[in-house]
C-alpha cells in the first residue's frame, strides 16, 4: 500500500481572510525610485468606506519599511508600526458607511521581497539595471502599505519618478509623462478594480515592440538589443487575445495588454492586471523557436489569467485553482487552435502525468485546502495540473456547448468581483442545469484520483464481452471509492466508428457484460482519456496490436503501446518499432513508444530504438535518446557520440545526459568537449553536460568541472545547472568540497541560486546536508525556499530512517533482476527464430 506524505507542514493551521473593516475603493502610490540606492520612498493613499460599526483603528500590512507619517483625511494620526503591521488610530470612532482617506508616507530600503532591484555587479558587469515588483502571494506588503489579501478589490494608480533614460511599465494606461530635469514622472492609472497583489511596477531601460488587437495595444518590452528575440517569441500575442476573447465569450477586459521581460525574475510569468511580467529566459533564438514550446505556453497562460484571476478574482488563496487550473487548461485549447487537436490531447496527457508524479512522490492533498503556513505553498501541481484536468472533465461531462455556456456565465456573473469554488458550481448549474458538486467532492475537496485495473475478456460461446473493473487505490479518510460515469469504447471489423457505451463505476470491483454479434477488435476504457485516473490494462495482445495500428483515438494508441511494451517480445517490439519509424504518425505517439521501449530494458528493444534514431522529427529523436540512457552498450554510446553535437538543442541535451549515465571510459572527455564548444539557448546543452558529468560520481575531474562552473560570474543558467548537478555528483555527502561549495553559495541572496542549492542539498541524501537546510528553512525570506528546505529535511530524515539491511537486500534483488532481464532477452530472441 502506498503511503502518502502530508501536505501540511508542522505548524500549519487553517488560514482565513481577516475581518474587513471597510471597502478599499482606490489605491494611489506616489513614488521616487532610487536605482543606485536600491530603495524607494513615497506616499500611499488609500481611499475606503468603512463597513464595521464604530471603527477605532485600522491595521495595514507593511513589512520591513520605515513609516514616516500617517494622515487620516488630511489630519495627522497616531500610529504604531511593529515592523510587519501598521496600526492607525482614528481620532474618534467612525461609523459604518463613512468614507475616509489614509495617506501614509514611507520608505523601503534593500527590500527582501515584493520589489527587486537588479543591476551590474563585479561578477556580472553587463547585467542591466532593472526594478520590478512581484506581489503574489502576499508580497505587495513589502513595497507599499496595504490590506494584503485578494478579497479586497480597488482601482489604482502609480505616479513614479525615474531617471529620464528609463521607462516605467505599470497597470492600466499611461495618463501623463512629465520631464523634471534629469528625471521624469510617469503617471499610470488602472480604471478597473483589482487586488493589490496584481499592482505592478517595472522600471528599466526598455525597447518597445508595438502591436495591437483591434483597439487594444499589445506592446512587448525588452532590454535593448533583444528586440529580434522578442518579435520571434511574442509574435502571436495579438492573435491569442482575439482567440481567447472569442473562446470565452467575453472581450479582452482591460485597456491594454503589455508584457515586460525581466532579468532574474523569480517566476516564469506573473499576470499583473494588463501588465504581465515575464522571465527574459523565454526569449527564443532561431533554433529554439523551432523546437522549444514552453514560452508559447507561458504567454498563453499569463494572458488567460487576464480573465481567470484578474477579471474574476479569487476571494481566498485556497480557491486559486479556479485561476491556475483554468490558465493551464486553456493553454491546451490554444495548442489545439495553433497546432492541432492531437497536440492538445498529448499536452493534456503530459499535464496529468505531471500531477501523478507529484501525487505519488511528494504528497497528496485536496485541491481546495486552507491548511498551510504560507499561501505560496499551494502553488503546486495539484493546483495547476490537477486543476486543469478538472476543467477538462467539466468539458467532457457538460459537452462543448454546455461547458462554454458555463464558462461564459462564470465570467459574466463575476466580472470585477471575487469568487470561491461554489461560484463556479453555481454558474454551471445556471447555464446547464447540472449539479456537479458530487464530482467536485471527489476531485476538488478530497485528495487523490481513481486507480483502475481493467481486464477485458471475450466469451465466444455467449458472444459476449466481459469487462472487469477494479478500483485499486487505498481507501482511507483522504481517498474514497470514486463514483463516476465512464465510457467504454468498442471497435469492430466493419470499420464503423467506435461504439461508446457509458457505465457507472462506484464499487471496489464490478463486472460489466455486453453482447455483440461479432467480437470487438478494439476495446477502450474512457476513449479520449477525459477522466483523471490511472489505468492498468489486461487486454489480449492481438487486440492491443490492432488498437495501436488502427484506433482513431491518439490516447487509445498510446495506452496500447505502453501496455504492449510491458509484454515486450521480439514480435511485439517489431510492431512497436513500425510505429516508431512511421514519419507520418503524430510525434507524441512515437515519443511514447520510444519511452515505453526503453522501459522494457530488452536488448532487442534498444536495437529498435537505435534503428529509429535517424528520424527527422526532433521531438522523437530526443525521446529515443532519452529511452536509450540505460543501455550502456558500445553501440548506443557510439550513437550518443554522433548526436551530442546535433544542431537541435533537445537532441543534444538528451545525448549529453545519456552519455553521463553510460559511464563509458570516454564519457568525461566527451562531455568536457561539450562544455567547451557547444553554445545553446539559455545554456541548456552545457547544463545537460553538467548533469551528465554528475553521473560520474567518483571521477574527481568531472566533479571539478562542475565546481568550476558554480562560481559567481558564470552565466546564470549554466551556474544554476552546475549547482544542481553538485547534488547528484556528491550523493551520499562524502565529498567535502561539494558540501563546502554549497555552504558558500547558500549565503547568496538571489532567489534562483538559493533554490538550486536546496535542490542540490536534497539530492545529496546525506545527514551532512541537514544543518544547512535547517538554517535556510529558519532564515530565508521566501516562503517557497523555506518550504523546499523543510521538504528536503523531511525526505533525508525519512531515507536515513530506513533499515540499512533492507536497502542492501533491495540492491541485491535489483542486481538479480537485471541479470534475469538480460537472460530473458536472449531467450526471447532464440524462441523467436524459425524452427528448423
Amino acid at each position: 500500500m502506498v503511503s502518502y506524505r502530508e501536505f501540511a507542514l508542522a505548524g500549519a493551521k487553517p488560514q482565513y481572510n481577516p475581518d474587513r473593516p471597510g471597502n478599499v475603493e482606490h489605491i494611489a502610490l506616489d513614488l521616487v525610485v532610487d536605482l543606485e540606492g536600491k530603495s524607494l520612498a513615497g506616499t500611499c493613499r488609500v481611499q475606503m468606506t468603512l463597513v464595521a460599526d464604530w471603527t477605532r483603528s485600522l491595521s495595514l500590512d507593511a513589512v520591513e519599511m520605515q513609516i514616516d507619517r500617517v494622515q487620516v483625511d488630511g489630519a495627522p494620526a497616531n500610529f504604531f508600526h511593529d515592523g510587519s503591521v501598521l496600526t492607525v488610530q482614528l481620532v474618534e470612532p467612525v461609523a459604518a458607511g463613512k468614507p475616509l482617506e489614509l495617506a501614509i508616507t514611507y520608505r523601503v530600503a534593500q527590500p527582501r521581497r515584493g520589489i527587486y532591484f537588479v543591476g551590474p555587479t563585479a561578477d556580472y558587469p553587463d547585467k542591466p539595471v532593472q526594478v520590478w515588483t512581484q506581489g503574489e502571494d502576499e508580497d505587495s506588503r513589502f513595497w507599499f502599505p496595504c490590506f494584503d489579501y485578494p478579497g479586497q478589490l480597488a482601482t489604482s494608480e502609480i505616479r513614479v519618478q525615474v531617471p529620464g533614460r528609463y521607462r516605467s511599465v505599470s497597470n492600466g494606461l499611461l495618463v501623463s509623462s512629465e520631464e523634471h530635469g534629469p528625471s521624469r514622472i510617469d503617471h499610470w492609472r488602472q480604471e478597473q478594480v483589482h487586488p493589490c497583489y496584481l499592482i505592478s511596477l517595472v522600471v528599466a531601460q526598455l525597447s518597445e515592440i508595438q502591436d495591437r488587437w483591434q483597439d487594444v495595444p499589445v506592446p512587448v518590452y525588452v532590454a535593448p538589443g533583444r528586440e529580434a528575440e522578442a518579435k520571434r517569441t511574442f509574435a502571436r500575442t495579438a492573435e491569442m487575445v482575439g482567440y481567447f476573447s472569442k473562446l470565452f465569450g467575453v472581450r479582452y477586459p482591460f485597456a491594454k495588454y503589455a508584457q515586460t521581460c525581466a532579468v532574474d525574475f523569480i517566476f516564469g510569468g506573473m499576470e499583473n492586471t494588463s501588465a504581465t511580467t515575464q522571465t527574459d529566459r523565454c526569449l527564443l533564438d532561431e533554433q529554439a523557436a523551432r523546437e522549444i514550446r514552453w514560452p508559447e505556453d507561458l504567454i498563453s497562460h499569463e494572458l488567460i489569467h487576464q480573465w481567470f484571476g484578474d477579471l474574476v478574482v479569487i476571494h481566498h488563496w485556497s480557491h486559486a485553482w479556479l485561476k491556475e487550473g483554468a490558465a493551464t487548461y486553456f493553454e491546451s485549447l490554444w495548442r489545439e487552435h495553433a497546432h492541432g487537436s492531437e497536440d492538445a490531447i498529448y499536452f493534456r496527457y503530459q499535464t496529468a502525468q505531471a500531477y501523478f508524479e507529484e501525487d505519488s512522490s511528494r504528497y497528496r492533498r485536496p485541491i481546495v485546502t486552507n491548511v498551510y503556513k504560507e499561501a505560496i505553498e499551494l502553488y503546486d501541481r495539484h493546483l495547476y495540473e490537477k486543476g486543469a484536468m478538472v476543467y477538462h472533465m467539466l468539458r467532457h461531462y457538460l459537452g462543448e456547448a454546455g461547458f462554454f455556456r458555463a464558462i461564459q456565465r462564470f465570467l459574466a456573473d463575476n466580472a470585477h468581483r471575487t469568487v470561491e469554488t461554489i461560484d463556479l458550481l453555481r454558474a454551471i448549474e445556471r447555464a446547464t442545469g447540472r449539479n456537479l458538486l458530487p464530482l467536485f467532492e471527489q476531485y476538488v475537496f478530497k485528495g487523490g484520483h481513481p486507480q483502475f485495473k481493467v481486464a477485458y475478456e471475450w466469451d465466444s460461446e455467449a458472444s459476449m464481452a466481459k469487462i472487469t473493473v477494479e478500483q485499486t487505490q487505498a481507501v482511507d479518510e483522504r481517498t474514497a471509492l470514486f463514483d463516476l460515469v465512464v465510457q467504454l469504447g468498442f471497435g469492430f471489423a466493419d470499420g464503423a466508428a467506435i461504439r461508446l457505451l457509458p457505465v457507472r463505476l462506484q464499487q471496489k470491483q464490478q463486472t460489466i457484460c455486453f453482447v455483440f454479434a461479432q467480437p470487438p477488435q478494439v476495446f477502450s476504457f474512457d476513449p479520449g482519456n477525459h477522466l483523471l485516473k490511472t489505468v492498468e490494462l489486461e487486454v489480449p495482445v492481438e487486440m492491443l496490436k490492432h488498437q495501436l495500428l488502427h484506433d482513431p483515438d491518439l490516447m487509445g494508441r498510446i495506452f496500447a503501446a505502453q501496455t504492449l511494451a510491458n509484454k515486450a517480445t521480439p514480435e511485439i517490439v517489431a510492431v512497436l518499432a513500425g510505429v516508431l519509424g512511421d514519419e507520418a504518425a503524430f510525434w507524441g505517439l512515437r515519443a511514447e513508444v520510444a519511452l515505453a521501449l526503453g522501459k522494457s530494458k530488452k536488448d532487442y528493444a534498444y536495437a529498435a530504438l537505435r534503428g529509429a534514431a535517424g528520424t527527422k522529427k526532433i521531438e522523437v529523436r530526443a525521446a529515443i535518446l532519452r529511452a536509450l540512457a540505460e543501455d550502456r552498450t558500445d553501440e548506443t554510446f557510439a550513437l550518443l557520440r554522433a548526436w551530442v553535437f546535433d544542431p537541435s538543442y533537445s537532441v543534444s541535451v538528451e545525448a549529453a545526459k545519456a552519455i553521463g549515465k553510460a559511464r563509458h571510459s570516454e564519457s568525461r572527455a566527451l562531455l568536457i568537449d561539450v562544455l567547451e564548444q557547444r553554445d545553446s539557448w539559455n545554456e541548456i546543452v552545457r547544463g545537460a553536460a553538467l548533469a551528465g558529468l554528475a553521473e560520474l560520481k567518483d571521477d574527481p575531474e568531472a566533479v571539478q568541472a562542475i565546481l568550476d562552473r558554480t562560481r559567481s560570474g558564470i552565466v546564470q543558467p549554466l551556474r544554476l545547472a552546475a549547482i544542481r548537478a553538485l547534488g547528484t555528483a556528491g550523493e551520499g555527502g562524502e565529498n567535502q568540497s561539494i558540501l563546502d561549495a554549497l555552504t558558500r553559495i547558500a549565503q547568496q541572496s538571489e532567489f534562483s541560486v538559493r533554490r538550486a542549492v536546496i535542490a542540490a542539498l536534497s539530492a545529496l541524501k546525506s545527514p551532512k546536508a541537514l544543518p544547512l537546510l535547517e538554517q535556510i528553512a529558519g532564515e530565508d525570506a521566501d516562503g517557497r525556499i523555506r518550504r523546499a528546505a523543510l521538504e528536503a529535511i523531511e525526505q533525508i530524515r525519512s531515507e536515513l530512517g530506513q533499515d540499512k539491511e533492507l536497502k542492501k537486500l533491495r540492491e541485491a534483488v535489483e542486481s538479480l533482476q537485471q541479470e534475469n532481464r538480460s537472460l530473458k532477452s536472449r531467450l526471447d530472441i532464440v524462441e523467436s527464430r524459425p524452427k528448423a
